[in-house]
């Protein structure tokens, strides 16, 4: 096991606000795999793929890193702009839907090892379009494994949510990975589904697997239809907030940076046909986290009127609660707290949510299902 930093920019690894991006990727903990080479991230230019394309590239010059995308309306290539230029880097838009485009891609570049991340992710979305969520997390899924099953791929690593576990009652025992899955929304509907060909392909065709849950990841880079993020920037503009039902769900949340150092662990330690649960026992509601939101952004003396509670969405489930034990048996565990998590968010999404992307307005109001793709736009320097 190695220790090195990142420095690709004569600065330390930690926090940079601008426009390139933020350089979080922290310190390398492994050698190289021994059977690792050349690796296939799809949606490695979405929110959390991204954390784990920066890391790969910049402490891993060993591994050749593709990055898969097909750059729908929540993926930004400013998210990987400073490792566009590396020599161990190459980004690939395309659609995991598509077959002949797949299995070209991991014949041409050789690839070994596959890091699956793109899939349709915000629960109400699912609600309005949950066809393409049919379409994208289920049929790409198996488009993939097909073809890492044809190509003799050496390493599969499917990333999944805690929502395929279904609703945990507040006092209820913390799921372990041996839990029953029991999805409640269409969007963890398919994400089990997925998780079923993953395990199939494992037993059916020995294709080597793994499979990882975890907590609501946030922080920069996240497009603005998840709760913090949206409400930073709603905050910031001067604009009420709006909380689906009374706001006693509770969520678990976890730091993009801590996921990809998971990541790092599983890739390099997670034993074939094992699942990992990645999570933090940080557990906040959705109304004391507006109301912690709005003193933080100096807001405090306005919170009645900046909240407003609307109608709740079809089904939410009332909490979520993971056991991460067997994750942190190979030597894993979270390093941000969410206080300094929560502060480096704020301060990301007050500067950057009307830049990153091209049009947010549409992920800003109460129930935002979406209608349809936008466009890319890049940030220069």
């Amino acid at each position: 096991m190695s220790s090195t930093t990142a420095d690709p920019a004569g600065k330390p690894a930690n926090q940079q606000f601008d426009d390139s991006i933020a350089l979080d990727v922290g310190k390398r903990l492994f050698d190289a795999g021994k059977d690792i080479k050349n690796i296939l991230i799809t949606g490695g230019a979405g929110f959390i793929a991204s954390f784990v394309v920066r890391k790969l590239v910049l402490l891993y010059p060993e591994y050749n890193i593709y990055n898969f995308d097909k750059l729908d309306y929540c993926a930004s290539t400013n998210n990987v702009k400073s490792v566009a230029d590396k020599p161990n880097y190459t980004f690939i838009k395309g659609d995991i839907c598509v077959k002949d485009m797949v299995n070209f891609v991991l014949h041409e570049k050789k690839i070994d090892t596959i890091l699956h991340f793109a899939a349709q992710t915000h629960v109400d979305n699912s609600f309005g379009n949950s066809a393409e969520f049919t379409l994208n997390n289920v049929m790409g899924t198996h488009v993939l494994l097909e073809a890492a099953r044809v190509n003799h791929v050496k390493k599969f690593i499917h990333i999944s949510t805690d929502e395929v576990y279904g609703e945990v009652e507040h006092g209820g025992s913390e799921l372990t990975e041996e839990s029953l899955l029991a999805p409640t929304n269409p969007y963890s509907a398919t994400k089990a589904a997925a998780e079923m060909l993953v395990g199939a392909y494992q037993k059916s065709f020995g294709l080597p697997t793994i499979i990882t849950r975890s907590n609501n990841v946030y922080g920069p880079y996240q497009y603005p239809e998840k709760i913090i993020p949206k409400f930073v920037t709603l905050l910031s503009e001067n604009s009420k907030v709006f909380i689906h039902g009374d706001g006693s769900n509770t969520r678990r949340f976890i730091y993009g940076t801590d996921v990809a150092d998971a990541i790092e662990v599983i890739l390099h330690k997670g034993a074939t046909g094992e699942t990992y649960n990645i999570g933090t026992s940080f557990e906040i509601s959705n109304l004391e986290l507006t109301k912690m939101l709005i003193r933080q952004m100096g807001l405090g003396a306005r919170e009645k009127e900046l909240i407003t509670f609307v109608e709740d969405r079809p089904f939410n489930d009332m909490r979520y609660a993971i056991d991460s034990t067997k994750l942190e048996a190979l030597g894993w565990a979270p390093k941000v707290s969410f206080e300094v998590g929560l502060k480096r968010s704020i301060e990301w999404y007050k500067t950057y949510s009307r830049k990153w992307w091209p049009n947010i307005s549409g992920a800003l109001v109460a129930h935002p299902y979406k209608s349809g793709a936008q466009h890319e736009i890049v940030l220069q320097k």
